[in-house]
């Protein structure tokens, strides 16, 4: 019996030509399933190395390869296990705990954390950013304060919500969001969990998402203001 295609196939969302680890994501799943699959990869294929610069005194764990060019700055933290590609920045401050892989070109900002999540090429998370559980596209962008959440808070299975009412299940407990290539999401937003976000699409900043959006979309949250003179 042929197997049925994936709704929602990476190819969709990402360009699997802008990360070296194309190998994680197989033909014929949905996008998310990559997710449980990066503890036994990394456990696979991780050798241990720092090829990159420190200034001051970061920590960095035995578990942990850093490519050429990489710069981890004071007070960053990288627990591991971690696969960190050339030319990233480790800005001052972060966090990165078990599983995480960064593509080249990466930026993982101050007061940053992240935990079993995968970024592709030229991701960039400059500012106060929890990314857990998700996957960031080539030159994906978050914005300051964005919060990619990826438990419920009754604790059980993440579904996604179609436009058109329909839900589907992921199997997964913990998933935060898919973020596609080049997709720009403002401050302050944050993203339930579930959510993927196709190419190019534009968050603009405090909004609050949950659902599957059509590349090249833009969502605005408009609040209402009430603007009264202010006595004297």
């Amino acid at each position: 019996m042929k197997a049925s295609m994936p709704r929602f196939p990476a190819s969709a969302y990402l360009d699997l030509s802008k990360t070296a680890h194309a190998a994680l994501f197989a033909e014929g799943e949905e996008v998310w399933q990559v997710l449980p699959k990066l503890k036994d990869y990394l456990a696979a294929n991780l050798k241990p190395g720092f090829h990159g610069k420190k200034i001051g005194a970061p920590w960095i764990g035995e578990n942990v390869f850093i490519g050429e060019g990489t710069v981890v700055e004071p007070g960053a933290v990288i627990k591991g296990p971690a696969w960190i590609g050339a030319g990233c920045e480790i800005r001052a401050g972060a966090y990165i705990r078990e599983n995480v892989i960064v593509g080249d070109g990466a930026v993982l900002g101050n007061s940053c954390e992240f935990k079993n999540a995968l970024l592709f090429d030229g991701a960039q998370v400059p500012h106060y950013t929890y990314v857990g559980d998700s996957v960031l596209g080539h030159k994906a962008h978050l914005g300051a304060g964005v919060i990619l959440s990826n438990f419920k808070l009754a604790g059980d299975e993440v579904v996604l919500r179609l436009a058109n009412g329909e839900t589907v299940r992921t199997g997964l407990r913990k998933f935060g969001a898919i973020v596609g290539d080049r997709a720009e999401v403002g401050c302050k937003v944050v993203l339930n969990p579930g959510s993927i976000l196709g190419r190019d699409v534009l968050l603009y900043p405090g909004t609050v998402w949950h659902g599957v959006l059509p590349e090249a979309t833009i969502v605005k949250h408009r609040p209402n203001y009430d603007l009264r003179p202010r006595r004297k």
